[in-house]
């Protein structure tokens, strides 16, 4: 008989309730000052939101490791998969961009304000407006802002990541300032919940999809102990490598969902000997085979080469 999803993971009422607090007093604090900041077009609404984002992750207790580099290109379209309304925290964390979003978050109660005043995209993602919608998108890139961009049009539950529509792509043919659209792929996978590897039966506590109420959800999910989410940055393109968009489109699907595969396998691996350190960002190389193979240690022991001590009591010291 099949164990019930409420019986697998405890959930703390008294941590819920104070990261729901310290949560609700941050963005009530910065709310006014990102307002003021978007009227007047400073720069700060563009640092803001991701020093919010990064001071959220802390709050409700979420670890980054970080595999791969950012493209520091300005503009990137970062494509990335999705799974849950905590992706806006960990992306906003890790990039300093806007996301392109449904219209219907413009309509939500304070995430919808709070995607306006990081000056989100919102589009219908119906296939007969995509046109305009590139237009719109293509108009900030012209800006030289960034874009995070969910090809999968909706939120799934996080055991595989649902196939890529290829009309917001359009985007990707457009030459900002004349050169070719840098495009990232970005996959993210929930992975570990106080060190114990999430399986697929702890999923539907992170990842909201379908029909599923936010509030009981989220009050569940913010109870929960440590987080850690594996996110990985792959290797960029732009649309000349490929034939159409379509062709890119389902490039950047495989990458994902590798990237997404070998982060559920446990085949991306902290580097030797900083598996056990706790930090709340933590960027990481990609490890090779070679490097795993042979040299695991203990959490929380570093690998330090031996250096040569001179003796005090040799003979070069003596007089």
């Amino acid at each position: 008989m099949a164990q019930p999803i409420a019986a697998t993971a405890s959930s703390s009422t008294i941590t819920a309730v104070v990261r729901a607090f310290l949560y609700i007093m941050l963005t009530l604090v910065l709310l006014p000052v990102q307002a003021v900041a978007v009227g007047l077009r400073l720069p700060l609404s563009k640092r803001l939101p991701m020093w919010y984002h990064r001071v959220c992750c802390r709050i409700l207790g979420i670890r980054l490791e970080v595999f791969g580099r950012r493209s520091r290109t300005r503009p990137t379209l970062f494509v990335a998969n999705h799974a849950s309304y905590l992706d806006i925290a960990i992306y906003g964390a890790l990039i300093p961009g806007s996301f392109v979003a449904k219209s219907e978050v413009a309509k939500w109660p304070l995430f919808g304000l709070l995607a306006k005043l990081q000056n989100s995209v919102f589009v219908d993602r119906r296939v007969r407006t995509s046109h305009l919608q590139a237009s719109e998108i293509g108009r900030r890139l012209e800006a030289r802002d960034s874009m995070i961009l969910f090809p999968e049009g909706t939120s799934d539950d996080g055991n595989k990541v649902r196939p890529f529509k290829s009309a917001l792509f359009a985007v990707a043919e457009m030459r900002p300032k004349g050169e070719p659209l840098v495009v990232q792929p970005v996959s993210l996978t929930y992975s570990r919940l106080d060190g114990i590897p999430i399986g697929r039966h702890l999923r539907p506590f992170f990842a909201w999809y379908g029909d599923m109420d936010m509030i009981p959800h989220a009050r569940r999910l913010i109870g929960l102990g440590r987080l850690t989410v594996t996110v990985s940055f792959h290797d960029p393109v732009t649309i000349e490598e490929f034939a159409s968009r379509k062709e890119m489109a389902a490039h950047c699907y495989e990458i994902i969902s590798r990237g997404h595969a070998d982060a559920l396998a446990g085949r991306l691996q902290p580097q030797v000997g900083s598996a056990g350190r706790w930090d709340w960002i933590r960027w990481r190389r990609r490890p090779r085979l070679r490097d795993l193979r042979g040299r695991r240690r203990a959490p929380g022991i570093s690998v330090r080469p031996k250096l040569r001590r001179r003796r005090l009591d040799s003979k070069r010291t003596k007089a």
